[in-house]
Parts: C-alpha cells; structure tokens; sequence
C-alpha cells in the first residue's frame, strides 16, 4: 500500500530460471542450518557480509528481524529491502536481478517448476507470487516463531523473534486478516500454530472435553454472512457441493470448506478485495472430523473414533484453517500443502505418478454388460470400437470376472437377496477359455493386447475383495482370517443416507480379511493378475472401511492399515501405478493417499436416470475442486450412443482425466468419438483437474435457477472453457436423494472472458503479454477477439452445453498478431499445439522473437531494432499432435504454410474472422509423433 514500508516480502516462485544450476549451490549454503527453510530475508539497512553465502548462519547475529519462511522443500527465496547492496554477491553474477514488487530486490531458485500457481512476472526473474507484504511486530508476544540458529559460546541457541499472525480467535473471534469469520468460539476450543518457523500461515483447531467418548460434536463458533462452497458427503461413498452463507447451510458430513469474506474497500468495487480461506477437518489421532452446522448457524465440529473402545477427551489438530489469500486456487493448494505437512501421511497430485491410461482412449465393461460380463463380451466392445475407428488403448474389466459364492447358511425362503462374496483369487468360469482352462484371464488379455492391439488392462475389485469381502472359512483363502463383521454407519452418514441401514452389506455382513493379513491378500490377487498381464486395478467400496472399524482401533486405524497395504502391493505388482479409487470420497482414505494417483470423482454415470446427467456435471466439477489436490479426478465413463452423450463427453474432454465410454458393442457414436480420440487411440487431454471458473465458486448451477456453470483447464499454449447448463435437478436435503425442481425459465445466459481461464497467463509466450486474447466457439466455429477485461454473452437452455478454446494472442508486430487454437474439430482443440516459438525475419536476416526453444512456454518478446529493410516476416514454428482441421488466428493472411519440412501446403483463410485453417490429413510419424508446422505471415 502507498506510504507502507514493509520489513519483509514473502515470495513464491512459479517458473524455473535458467541459472538453476548455478544458483542450486550458494541456496543451498544460504539457508544454512534453516533446511528447508524457503525464504531469507533481510531487514532494511542491514547488509550481508561478503562471506554470506559460505557462513552458517549467513548473516550477523545482532540482526534478528529477518524472516524464514517455509514454503515447501523445492523453492527457495532470499529477499533484501533496497537499501542492502548486493555488490557482495559478485561471485555470483547469474543470481543478481531485480523486482519492482515494493522495491525489493531479491533472488530465487526453484528445483522444480509449480505450473498451479499464479504468476506475477518479473523482469529476467522467474515468475513468483508475493505471498505476503507485512512488518514485524515486535509487540507481539503470544505468538513466537524461531528462526535462526546463532552460535554463543559452542552451543546451539534459539534466537526468538515474533510475527503478527494472520488467523487469530481473540475475544471468542475467529479473526482472518483482519475480517470476523467465526463469532462465539467456545472456551474449550483450543488453538496451535502450523509451524514453528516463519509467518502463520493458518491454525489447527481442536477441543477438551470433560470425559472421554468415541464421539464428540463440539461448535467452533457461528457463521453468518460469509459465503461458503461445502463438499459434503450425500451418500456414504460419494461427495457433492453445497453453497450458501450461514451456518445452518452446511450439511452433514462436509468435508471442504471454502469461504470467501469481502472488505469493504470505500470506492464500491468490494470483489477487489475478496480473500479466500480454507477449512478442513481432518484425521487426529485415531479419530476423524467432518463439519456440520445447525439451526442457531453454528459450525459444528463432529469428531469419532468409529470404536465405542477408542475414546478420547483432547484434540489439538482436528480442523485447519488457513490464512486467506486473493486466489482461492492457490489458498486451497496451500491449504492442503500445510496439512500435508502436518500429517505426513499421504502426498499431493503433483508429487504422484500418474497411471498411462490418463493420456489414451479406453472402454469399461459395466454399462455395457454389468455383472454379467464374459470372455466373448470383452471382445465384442474392442472389436466394435476398433472397427469404428475409435480404437480403446485400455480396457476396465469391471465387477463380474471374480470367483464369488453365496454363505451356505444362507436360507432358500429369505426374501433378499444374499450378498456374494469372494470365494477364490482366480477368475470364474466365464473367464476361463475352453480349450484350456488353466489360462484364466490371461487369455482375454492377450486378445486384448495382440489382436487389439491395447496398451493396458485393468480389472476391478472392491477393497474387501467383493461386495460382501471374503467368504469366511472359505477353502484355500483360510490364511487371510476374514472374519465377518457387520457395519455400523456413522451418525453424520446416516442422516444423508437413511436408507444405508437397510442395505444388503449392512444387514448381511461383510466378511473383513483380518488388517494384519491384508496386504498378503493384495500381493496374492494382484501378483495372480500382473503374471497374467493385467496392467492396474480398479479398487471399489472404498469407504465401507469406516463402517467396520469396531474392536479394530476405530475407522482411521483400521483404514490406514488397509491402504497402506494396498499401496505397498499396487507399487510391487503394477510399476505404472496402476489403479483407480472408487467409491472412496471419506477422507479417511484421502488423508492415506500415498500412492493411488487417480480418483472417481462423484456418483456412477446413470444411463437410464435422467435426474442423474446434470448433476453428474456439476458434482464432477466441484468436486474436483477437492480431490484434485490430491489425485487426478476421473469424471467417469459415459455412453457416446445417448440423449447427453455431447453434454457428457465434452466435459471429459476437459476434465483434464482419462476419457474412456461404456457403450454396448454396436451402440456407438462415432462421430462425437472423433472429437475425443484421435486415430491412434490417444487423447488432446488438459493439464489440470478442470475446476469451476472463480466467478462460479459460490453460485449454485443446479439449484438456483440463474447460474451457469464454468469450468476452466489449461493446454501448453491455450486454455479451454466449458459452460454448461445444470439447472432443473440437485439432492434434496429434505427427500435424502436426487430429485428434478422448476428452475422458472428456459435459457441462462453468462459472461465469458478469457481471464475465465485462471492461468491464461501461463500460455502467453511472452512475459508483457497485455490479456488479449481469441476464443474459438467449438459449436459454431465462430472466432471470437476478446480484449483484456472484455465480456461475451453465452446462453444456454438445460443440459446443453458450449466449448471455447481460449488463446493468448502474439504480437509479433504491428501488422502481425497470432493465436493458435489447434485441431478445431475436437472438443480440446487447443492440447494439440505441443510446441511454438516465433520468428521475426529482416532482409533475410533472422531475429527470435521470445526464446526460440519448441518446447518452452515462457520468454521475453524482443522488438527487433537491427536493420530491418521495409518488410518483415513472421514465421510461426507449431508442433502439432493428431491429424485433423489444424486451426489459428492470424491478423494477416499467410504467405505460405509448411508441413513437416515439406513444400507449401494449401491452407484457408477467412478475412474477416482471421481463422487460419491447415489440413493435417495423415497422424505424425517418427519417435516424436508430431508435425512440424510453420506459417509464415
């Protein structure tokens, strides 16, 4: 702010520097004894000495009043006011730059780039966002942070300095960078900071109470007037959203929170200075939180063990909030980031390796056949896709491949039907090929692969094995000890899905493979399946776990064992890192996420349920917002032959997920499959999970009758934008299920604009770049020119739906502007430009415009100002994945085009639109199986 002169900056870098290298070795002797430490920064007037960078610690002792931030253990940042002269760092020229961010001058290194955060360019700096501008106030003493270690006399001491926390509960005041979130806060709520190095960046909430019980609810204080987006679980297995601005809003079972506050800033634009915080309860111990509120619109704290002998009476970490920041996105990643540290039990999507099948086409059994699912049936499907020219490169063997029996108790006149359970590790009968038997389901997936010619194979089972687990006692699976236990459904799940206790697991028991026994179970089943070819599995019923956990620990013990062999199995048996987690949105299971990289993200695809489909895109959507942090979020299979198949398949495409279909074999579209899967069986997938725009995370697209919904993604060089109308159905908190309402008009109408795409600015190739940028409307063809802050209307009636690809525009120069957009004829259009850099040419004399590498996003846009004759040529040099319509926008028209070194190739130009359009008719060849294209304007 003008007038404030700050004691420190806190930054965080988003993009690799060129001198990485160079700098790895003084970062690493900067920060000394602090490892891990993020961030050095020096208050002003004080100077390093010369020896700086080789000392431990770096810098005199008298000096306290510097900052060690921890950011995370791949970014580091050493930051100096304007007044510290760097002539000191001279060894080490590459590392001098400056930033005009309140006039500090700083140097950063980073071991690995962070593509989800914002960027704020620097001049010749790698991009970072300034996390935090503030001044040390040494007035404050209830909240103390260590931070530099000092040598006195031989010993190690703590020099202690104090930071004005920025999450704070004062006077029964949960307080967020200065703005009441939570009044009331009870005395027996108690409080503990994140880290004991550097700024708070949040706090964890917990509670005493008087006597000891395997469940607690407790109010953390009354919520009024804040909006707030819930994931909240609506079925035992499953997550979807909830908005509103009260307490008595938040349903039962939320296990997300997002809350926006605004300030009021005095001159009316009070959007500006929206903050963003996250609350998220978590696992303590061996009990796990989940969120509630109720009529007095308190927030409720529920706290359980799952295990009437596991109790408790103090808790110290049960909730996180964080502090607020201006980018909800970045306010959730960092969120989850500091639990992570907390916990140490599971890691982020980033940090995972994600399964192959995620960039290829592929086919699941289920809506095709369901249970009754065979040899002959599998081959069907490939053989009818193949054929079609939308050829599967993995196939989900889902439920029905297993060997299952009844219990033999079970009584011929008992109305319901008995629960199977696993019976064997091996196939049934169905999968058994006649001539030899003892192949098993190797022979389907040597169909698969060689007569397919498919990359993978999955095959599905539940965590227990099947449905009703394994058959206790049965012969040749005694060594697992499966022992049959009856769930007990929690509270919080039961007042969503009443009907849970009627259902046949509840009622007839589940027989659970004793936890010291599990993984051998896992390694036994899944060590059968790699030897036989299967390549991942699909792990179903997830979150039964929770209902099982009495007289085993609780839920959250019981849990961690389970996936903790499970991981150890996957990562022995499938090095790809084969598996899906289904049925699994409690966060019992997240929160032990090590290793599974890909999660459903909400209730099945419901072919015959036409409540379902509107729903499904809108939970899907917001959903992710969530998991995505800490698994790729799989939006599910659809049928590409049914009334929704656009509305369904459009989202996939810029899911950022795997794309895969359940049609029967013969009952497929193939023309909609063409906008998806390109002719080898690969897909133009986005790089991240997609997530409703910024503008939509409060709104409620099914529910309140006036909002679309918008959901962002980014490509290399483009972003992409989806909006889709989800009015007319939603769960019904009174009826406990889906159900259609009257949404009171016809179409919706919303703004689009191309910052809709958050990180828009990541795909600019060059750092200055001023926001402009074109959007290609997928369903007309139409191309939009859309400068910084300009809006376009976009009406929608229910379940239709409009794709925009949205690229920067290059200025190459005054008379040269350029966009790519891709293979227009496909959904994603824009993740097909793999690489692009341009050229500007001068009496034939060549200057690179930007950093003239195919494969990098980012660089300086250099004007030439040698002697350039008067004419210029532009060149634009595209990497290009598939075949199809190659599209871009070109201020001018071309004056030639060429493909893969080869002479002119025709191309068309629209005047009037400046839609430039190249037929790549063949797929690449070579190993990098891309075109080389270039225009020259």
């Amino acid at each position: 702010p003008d007038g404030f002169l700050p004691e420190y900056v806190l930054l965080r870098p988003t993009k690799l520097l060129a001198e990485e290298r160079q700098r790895e070795r003084w970062a690493s002797m900067a920060i000394g004894a602090a490892t891990g430490a993020a961030g050095m920064l020096l208050p002003a007037g004080v100077s390093p000495s010369s020896s700086a960078p080789s000392i431990n610690p770096p810098f005199q002792s008298q000096h306290s009043s510097f900052v060690l931030r921890r950011v995370s253990s791949a970014a580091s940042a050493l930051v100096l006011p304007p007044s510290s002269p760097l002539s000191s760092f001279s060894p080490y020229p590459p590392l001098l730059r400056k930033n005009s961010v309140s006039g500090f001058r700083f140097l950063c290194r980073s071991r690995a780039p962070f593509h989800h955060f914002p960027s704020s360019k620097g001049n010749g700096l790698a991009s970072a966002s300034v996390e935090r501008v503030g001044q040390v106030d040494h007035k404050h003493e209830k909240s103390t942070h260590r931070h530099q270690l000092l040598q006195q006399e031989g010993k190690q001491q703590v020099k202690e300095m104090t930071i004005k926390p920025s999450v704070t509960i004062s006077d029964g005041k949960l307080v967020i960078s200065g703005r009441t979130v939570l009044s009331g806060v009870p005395d027996n709520v108690s409080v503990s900071s994140t880290t004991v190095a550097g700024p708070v960046d949040g706090i964890f909430l917990g509670a005493q109470f008087q006597e000891r019980a395997c469940r607690h609810v407790v109010s953390v204080g009354t919520l009024r007037d804040v909006r707030f987006m819930a994931c909240f679980r609506f079925k035992l297995w499953w997550m979807a959203q909830r908005m509103g601005n009260q307490g008595r809003d938040i349903p039962l079972e939320t296990q997300f929170l997002l809350l926006e506050t605004s300030g009021e800033s005095g001159d009316g634009d009070d959007d500006a200075r929206a903050l963003y915080t996250v609350l998220l309860p978590l696992v303590d111990g061996s009990f796990r939180a989940s969120l509630h509120g109720n009529p007095n619109d308190e927030l409720e704290l529920c706290i359980e063990s799952g295990d009437a002998n596991t109790t408790g009476a103090a808790f110290t970490h049960s909730l996180f909030v964080c502090a607020a920041q201006s980018d909800p996105f970045a306010a959730i990643t960092d969120a989850i980031r500091a639990v992570k540290s907390h916990l140490r039990t599971f890691r982020q999507r980033p940090e995972k390796k994600l399964p192959s099948i995620v960039d290829f086409f592929g086919w699941c059994t289920w809506d095709a056949f369901y249970q009754d699912v065979t040899q002959q049936g599998v081959e069907a499907g490939l053989e009818s896709l193949t054929t079609g020219g939308a050829p599967p490169k993995f196939v989900i063997i889902d439920d029905g491949w297993q060997s299952v029996g009844i219990d033999h108790h079970t009584c011929e006149e008992e109305q319901e039907p008995s629960l199977m359970r696993l019976t064997g590790i091996k196939e049934n009968a169905k999968f058994q090929n006649r001539g030899n038997p003892g192949e098993g389901i190797k022979s389907i997936v040597d169909i698969a692969k060689q007569k397919y010619g498919l990359n993978y194979v999955y095959v599905w089972h539940a965590i227990t094995g099947y449905w009703g687990g394994v058959q206790p006692g049965v012969e040749g699976m005694e060594q697992y000890g499966s022992k049959m236990r009856y769930p007990s459904i929690s509270p919080g799940v039961d007042g969503n899905e009443p009907g849970l206790k009627s259902d046949a697991i509840t009622v007839q028991g589940l027989g659970l493979v004793n936890p010291k026994k599990v993984y051998e179970f896992y390694n036994e089943l899944h060590a059968y399946l790699a030897t036989a070819g299967v390549d991942g599995v699909k792990v179903d019923v997830q979150c039964v776990l929770e209902t099982l956990g009495a007289g085993l620990g609780g839920r959250v013990d019981l849990a961690r064992q389970y996936h903790q062999a499970l991981d150890a199995s996957v990562q022995k048996n499938f090095p790809d890192n084969g598996i899906i987690a289904c049925m699994s949105h409690n966060t019992d299971g997240l929160y032990y996420s090590k290793q599974t990289a890909v999660v459903r993200a909400s209730d099945d695809f419901y072919p015959r349920d036409p409540v379902s489909h509107t729903i499904h895109i809108a939970s899907v959507a917001y959903n992710s917002i969530f998991l995505g942090e800490f698994m790729l979020p799989d939006w599910d299979m659809f049928h590409s032959l049914h009334p929704a198949a656009e509305y369904h398949g459009s989202a996939r495409a810029i899911s950022g997920g795997p794309v895969y279909v359940s049609d029967a074999p013969g009952k497929h579209n193939f023309e909609l499959l063409r906008k998806l899967v390109l002719p080898d069986g690969s897909i133009l997938r986005a790089q991240l999970p997609g997530r409703p725009t910024k503008d939509c995370l409060f709104t409620d697209p099914a529910r309140d009758g006036v909002s679309l919904l918008k959901i962002w993604n980014m490509n290399k060089y483009t972003g992409v934008l989806g909006v889709y109308n989800c009015q007319g159905a939603a769960w019904s908190r009174l009826e406990k299920k889906n159900v259609f309402h009257q949404t009171g008009t016809d179409s919706l109408t919303c703004s689009v604009k191309g910052s809709d795409v958050h990180l828009i600015s990541d795909a600019a190739t060059e750092r200055e770049w001023n926001g402009d940028c074109v959007v290609y409307r997928h369903g007309d063809g139409d191309v939009i020119l859309l400068l910084h802050d300009a809006a376009m209307p976009v009406s929608l009636k229910v379940l239709e739906h409009e794709i925009f690809t949205v690229s920067p525009i290059k200025v190459l120069a005054p008379d040269f502007k350029f966009a790519p957009l891709g293979l227009i004829d496909m959904f994603n259009a824009g993740g097909a430009i793999a690489g692009l850099y341009y050229q500007v040419q001068a009496d034939a004399s060549s200057l690179e415009m930007g950093w003239g590498l195919v494969n990098q996003s980012n660089g300086a846009s250099l004007q030439p100002t040698e002697n350039r004759g008067s004419s210029l040529v532009g060149s634009v040099h595209m990497q290009v994945k598939g075949c199809g319509r190659l599209g871009a926008y070109s201020s001018s028209r071309p004056r030639r085009c060429l493909v893969d070194n080869a002479d002119d190739v025709e191309f068309v130009y629209d005047a009037s639109s400046g839609l430039l359009t190249i037929n790549l008719e063949t797929m690449p060849e070579g190993k990098k199986k891309l075109h080389s294209v270039v225009v020259e304007l």
